[in-house]
């Protein structure tokens, strides 16, 4: 198994878990009977992605050189995640025990969240510039794909077998990611930072690289926030459309997943043919079909064929857009702060997509849903021209595009 197929184990297996808990185990918890309030303390868990940034220096800083520095501890979280979810076996009426799953729940989001950052440092070391979009099409897809295998695929085990049948489905497929980190050779590190202060203080430095504030800070709120203020709305206005709970679920977490993996791989193999600022304005001009295309949702005309078509428009266009921001995410992480750096630009785009979502619904309470819409429109349009003079002015380092690693170290044994 080579680099990509490495990555794309780990990604995929890390947010196996993550579609279970906000998806599956939501279902199955309001299916014994649980309140929607109680259900959105166990959505409050997902708060621990958007802060993962404060332990990831300590990643960067300590790791074993025997073992390999980010593959040491991709052995013990890997191994954590399989773990933590067979601690949910004893619990086959999860709605009876609420404590100790969402406190199991909890742990698990910690633990893939800190795998996240070693798998994301991994790629920073292991892919040059023209591999990027690539690696970070395969990471965009794999969360759709964790989502739809588990909050989908594995909610129908549970169905038909049973909660014992899911979770030990959930827990095999896991544990293929630590067959393939097990099997991964790491090349050695030779840019270990010496103390834990100096890899704290790439938490900032980060910004010091020539464009990085105006992209950080610039394009990515207009991107996500645009973009997170319409989605936001989908849920709501498909609702106050008549759509029943079951309609929306399978709609909005299965059937609009297929096209959102299919965007992603295709996104990242076109920034190595188009180039970044060519693929976010494809993103960005399909993004503003799709939101025109959701109109008729906002007006409360909800139609299934049609609804359907433009949702699955809409996520793709959306996939392809967050493939490019990774992307260039990806460009500004240094090697030897690698988890640190994407860790931290990648968090900041989560928090715009939380404070998104806040926005989009308090101001569609008081202008409403297409004026909101219209709004996210003007936002990603704005952040499309801002991204496009941006990476004409700071195109990705030549020196980036060069390995700086062996091509024999890229390999697994």
């Amino acid at each position: 198994m080579g680099r990509l197929g490495t990555l794309t184990a780990l990604y995929v297996t890390q947010y196996l878990g993550i579609g279970f808990i906000t998806v599956g185990l939501t279902a199955i918890l309001r299916d014994g009977g649980t309140s929607l309030d109680t259900l959105a303390l166990l959505q409050v868990v997902g708060l621990i992605w958007p802060v993962k940034f404060l332990w990831a220096p300590v990643l960067d800083r300590y790791g074993s050189r025997h073992r390999g520095h980010y593959r040491s501890w991709l052995l013990v979280l890997q191994a954590a995640l399989v773990l933590t979810l067979l601690a949910l076996l004893p619990f086959s009426r999860p709605a009876d025990r609420l404590g100790p799953v969402i406190a199991i729940c909890a742990a698990f989001v910690f633990f893939s969240a800190t795998q996240d950052i070693a798998a994301d440092a991994v790629a920073v070391r292991l892919l040059v510039a023209s591999d990027r979009g690539t690696g970070n099409g395969i990471q965009v897809a794999a969360s759709y794909l964790g989502n739809l295998l588990g909050g989908g695929a594995c909610v129908l085990v549970y169905d038909r077998f049973g909660w014992a049948a899911a979770v030990g489905l959930l827990a095999a497929l896991t544990a293929v990611g630590l067959l393939v980190v097990w099997r991964f050779r790491e090349p050695e590190r030779t840019d270990r930072v010496v103390r834990i202060g100096a890899a704290y203080r790439a938490l900032v430095s980060v910004f010091g690289q020539p464009g990085c504030r105006w992209w950080t800070f610039g394009v990515v709120p207009l991107v996500y926030v645009g973009a997170g203020m319409a989605y936001a709305l989908v849920t709501p206005a498909l609702v106050d459309a008549g759509w029943s709970l079951g309609r929306i679920g399978v709609v909005t977490g299965v059937v609009t997943s297929v096209p959102a993996i299919a965007a992603g791989l295709v996104a990242g193999l076109g920034i190595g043919r188009f180039g970044r600022a060519g693929v976010l304005v494809a993103g960005g001009v399909t993004l503003a079909l799709s939101t025109v295309a959701l109109l008729p949702l906002m007006t409360g005309r909800a139609p299934l064929g049609g609804t359907v078509a433009a949702l699955c428009f809409f996520l793709a266009a959306y996939t392809v857009a967050n493939v490019v921001l990774y992307t260039v995410n990806m460009d500004y992480s240094r090697p030897g702060s690698g988890g640190t750096d994407f860790t931290v630009l990648s968090s900041f785009g989560l928090v715009c997509s939380f404070v998104a979502a806040s926005l989009g619904l308090a101001a569609a309470a008081r202008f409403g849903y297409p004026a909101v819409a219209l709004a996210s429109l003007g936002l990603v349009a704005a952040g499309v021209v801002v991204g496009v003079a941006h990476q004409r002015r700071f195109p990705p380092s030549a020196s980036a595009l060069r390995p700086t690693l062996p091509a024999t170290d890229l390999l697994v044994r």
